[in-house]
Order: C-alpha cells, then structure tokens, then sequence
C-alpha cells in the first residue's frame, strides 16, 4: 500500500528576529488527516510554527510545503525563489486558523462573518454561502446566533462561531492556536468537545497549540514537545504523557500538570 505524500512538511526552517533564533532547523511532516499537538513553555517557537503556515512570518531558511505545493517558495524556471503574495494565498486557501482571541470583525454579523471568506475568496455566490454557513451555525450549536453580533455573544459563543468561519473556507488543515486560553473555566470544555467531535467526523489534519495537556493527550495522534525552537520529543500521546524520554519534557509535563 503505498503511503500518502505529507500534508505538511517543514525542511531545515529556520525563523530569526533580529539575532534571536526562534525555530532552529526545524524539520517534521504531518500526515493527512492526522492531530499533531505542540506542547512546550511559552516563547519556545510553536505560535511562530502557526504564523509560517499563515504566511503571516517568512521563513529565514529552508522549505514549508503543504499538500504537495510549496508555501514559503514558489519554482520559477526550475529554481526555488521565495514565494510571492499571490502564490503563498493561494496555497493558504488550504489552511484555517482559529486564534485565541477570536478575531471575529466586530462590525460584522455571525451570518457576514462566515460568508465573508467563502465569496470573496472561493467565489462562492451568497446563496451557497448562506447554506454553509447555517449548516455550520447548526454544527457548533448556534443556528440561534446567525444575526447577532460578536459583542452579544460570550466568549465561549463567539469561539465556536472563529471554527465554524474556519471550517467554512474547507480547509484541509485547520490550525489551533491556545483557542481556549481566553475562555472562562466553564466554557473550556463546551469548544474541546466541539474539537473532538470534529477530529472524529471529519479528514481535516489538525496542528494544535494548547496548554490544556487532557485535550492534547485525547484529540492526538501525535503530541511534539518544545523546547527552545527545536523539537526535543515527538511521540504518541499515551508514551509523552506517561514515560517521557526527555528531562525537559518530564519537568514541564510536571510543572503544568501540578499547576
């Protein structure tokens, strides 16, 4: 059975600012459909993974590709030169993003919020636009909301609205960044299990940024520890969490899960 080309792969990518290295070498692949959760302390490099994938960060050195196709470099004349505007958004259209804040246009209704991406960017017309968009209204339980505004909704309402504008573009990576951190205790559990169920019904491929180590150990297949831009662990979730090979990783596995 042959094996499925990588939906994400990142060779030898390094990201400076200024003199400060923030991803040193950094090379690993993701699998399509699969969950891979970077773990680590803050400032260790894994939002600037996130930001690379968005285009929102250049890359220093080496290659991002995803689905096949080159994101950070385009070939022009059988050389690699870096990837201009219009090429990297058009590979970007690939990939989702919810943020930790939400990042919802406040002017906007839950309705205009999710239609906006699907018709200017895919070109969808407004009527399959509108459909989508209450059928993932429905899935994250908000058909009630589709003409609110994002400031009469909680916190927790307007989070599961950023995944359903997410996944209203059909991405085939969608990626997470600490999406609960700004929520209330109360309504952390609600947005994990709307995660889980979406992991399980659907062939997205998830690459995760979260400090809540329960959610990491269920909703991966992979879990990739952190430390100083560089990957110091990358296992199954069950082998990180209960026998971690790596000092760093059992000391921070421990400050975080006392906490």
């Amino acid at each position: 059975m042959s094996v499925p080309e990588p939906m994400i792969v990142f060779d030898g990518v390094e990201k400076r600012f200024g003199s400060n290295v923030v991803l040193h070498d950094l090379s690993f692949t993701v699998s399509p459909g699969e969950h891979v959760t970077l773990i680590g302390p803050s400032g260790s490099g894994k939002t600037t993974i996130l930001r690379l994938l968005m285009t929102l960060e250049k890359v220093d050195e080496g290659t991002i590709s995803v689905g096949g196709r080159y994101l950070s470099h385009q070939d022009k004349g059988g050389t690699l030169v870096p990837a201009d505007e219009r090429y990297s958004r058009e590979v970007r259209k690939r990939i989702g993003m919810v943020f930790q804040q939400f990042n919802l246009f406040p002017n906007m209704t839950v309705r205009g919020n999710l239609i906006e991406g699907p018709t200017r960017v895919l070109g969808l017309s407004r009527d399959e636009a509108n459909t989508r968009a209450a059928d993932l209204l429905e899935l994250v339980g908000l058909s009630d909301k589709i003409d609110a505004h994002p400031t009469q909704l909680s916190g927790g309402q307007q989070q599961r609205v950023a995944i359903a504008r997410a996944l209203a573009m059909h991405p085939d990576v969608l990626l997470l960044d600490e999406v609960t951190s700004a929520l209330d205790p109360e309504l952390v559990a609600g947005v994990l299990a709307l995660l889980r169920d979406l992991g399980e019904t659907t062939d997205i491929t998830f690459l995760c940024v979260t400090h809540e180590m329960g959610f990491a150990r269920d909703f991966s297949h992979r879990v990739m520890m952190f430390d100083g831009g560089r990957v110091i662990e990358d296992a199954a979730p069950e082998q990180l969490f209960t026998a971690p090979e790596h000092e760093r990783t059992k000391s921070f596995l421990q400050a975080v899960l006392d906490h």
